[in-house]
């Protein structure tokens, strides 16, 4: 790398572990081709640092590239070496992390290394839904390595130094670096592949900590955090106001007002991240309709609408949720689907697979109606009706089919004798929030000062939850 500023690939191992519990493992491995002259190359543990310890006293397997050995390309023997810690990784439920800085394929093992991408793949495929997996690129990672990283269930980006592409900038037909750096952490964060940027590799290293402490080791763990040191009974009385912005009201409901926002910049207007109820690691997913700055004014607005990259974006992440058994919350506020040309080529397919992702996902559900819960984009959303085992809604939350004003004009437009106002209120009255209560639609219609106490024994309750009928050996009546 040119960054002299960079940590050495075992710095950043010893950066992420606990202090001295980092052990290596094939730290005499190296290449064994010799074409190209590559006899005369020393390649130190072929450019890769593999071996497991413990972060956050959590245990986990570790790759490390190092661009100080052939740029870190991968080649035969590097591949191994990932790919036999991957076998571990498997075999004990750990999760396994990988350091990306790597200029891609070995051009000098050709074949060879080739083969080796293929053997990534094929482990980190057959890993997927296991074992967490995690990436954080501090350098080039470009091509196949690419493809690797985006793999991963989870991947981090340093903001000034990484590099992340397909095809290079100079590379795309009518761009140039100069125009548009589309390898840079700026472009790269907007994209659905990378979940979290930082401004250095230390806070790179601090968020992959932070994010291993509250996920499960494997897919028959069940994710906690430390012990819970905030009140169970705390009171959200600023709830109301924060609504709007899920990512503020999310960090309200947490413990110690904890929320980890996964895919940031990534179709702002549904939001996605982790907080902990009493300790127990919660996936979340919400509508929004403004963002706020740091005083708490609005900076953003968005439509209460369904769009293909906010479904996408929920799709994606309610099932790394449902694969490694962590409960999903929904905070729902949505009037219907995005109206354009071009969303309208892809929202039913995108709407459909999150319908299917909220049904399929057999772990806790619980949904929170903030605002507005309006036809089948609201059934989208994690209604009762398509699995929920919980749903409350705020005091003076809307639930039906459609607005009642937008209905009573529907039914009565061309009746000039009607009063749409009355007829709306009628609407309103025979199909909204208390006929949803009254059929068992919604459990109960809360105070949003209550929201956090209500959400966490919910969940406490669904905590035993099983997607599969509890066996019994014979009745007692």
């Amino acid at each position: 790398m040119s960054n002299k500023n960079a940590l050495s690939a075992r710095d950043r191992i010893a950066a992420l572990t606990d202090e001295n519990s980092f052990v290596e493992i094939g730290a005499g491995v190296t290449k064994r081709n010799t074409d190209f002259n590559m006899q005369e190359k020393l390649v130190p543990s072929d450019g890769v640092i593999t071996g497991y310890g413990l972060v956050q006293n959590n245990p986990v397997y570790i790759y490390s590239q190092d661009a100080s050995a052939l740029n870190g390309t991968i080649g035969e023997m590097h591949a191994k070496k990932i790919v036999h810690i991957y076998e571990l990784a498997v075999k004990t439920g750990v999760p396994v992390i990988g350091l990306i800085d790597c200029a891609g394929i070995r051009l000098q093992e050709a074949t060879d290394a080739l083969a080796g991408f293929g053997q990534i793949y094929r482990m980190k495929a057959k890993a997927s839904g296991i074992i967490p997996q995690v990436s954080a690129v501090f350098g080039n990672c470009g091509g196949g390595v690419a493809i690797m990283a985006a793999m991963s269930d989870f991947t981090f980006m340093e903001k000034k130094n990484a590099k992340f592409f397909v095809n290079a900038p100079n590379t795309l037909a009518g761009n140039y670096t100069e125009k548009l750096d589309t390898a840079s952490a700026a472009f790269q964060q907007e994209s659905s592949v990378i979940d979290f940027t930082a401004e250095g590799e230390e806070e790179v290293l601090s968020g992959v900590r932070e994010l291993v402490s509250i996920l499960p080791g494997n897919n028959n763990d069940t994710a906690f955090s430390d012990e819970c040191m905030d009140d169970l009974n705390r009171m959200t009385e600023d709830l109301a106001a924060e609504i709007a912005d899920p990512a503020v009201a999310l960090e309200d409901i947490g413990d110690n007002n904890f929320f980890m926002e996964v895919k940031k910049e990534y179709a702002k207007e549904m939001v996605t991240g982790f907080i902990c109820l009493d300790g127990m690691t919660i996936g979340a997913v919400a509508n929004r309709t403004a963002q706020f700055d740091e005083n708490g004014k609005t900076a953003c607005k968005y439509d209460a609408r369904l769009t293909t990259a906010g479904c996408n974006k929920a799709v994606s992440f309610i099932k790394k949720c449902d694969a490694f058994n962590i409960p999903v919350l929904t905070l729902t506020n949505v009037e219907g689907f995005a109206t354009t040309v071009e969303e309208e080529k892809t929202i039913a397919e995108a709407a459909a697979k999150l319908a299917a992702a909220f049904t399929e996902a057999d772990v806790p559900k619980v949904n929170l109606i903030t605002g507005n819960a309006y036809g089948t984009a609201y059934i989208c959303m994690n209604s009762k009706h398509t699995g929920a085992d919980m749903v409350f809604a705020l005091e003076g939350a809307n639930i039906g089919a459609m607005d009642a004003q937008v209905a009573a004009k529907t039914m009565y437009g061309g009746d000039k004798d009607a009063d749409i106002a009355a007829k709306a209120a009628e609407f309103a009255e025979k199909t909204g929030t208390g006929a949803a209560a009254a059929r068992g639609y919604i459990d109960a219609a809360i105070e949003p000062a209550s929201a956090r106490k209500h959400l966490l024994y919910a969940f406490e309750m669904l905590f035993s939850k099983s997607g599969y009928p509890i066996s019994k050996k014979h009745g007692t009546i």
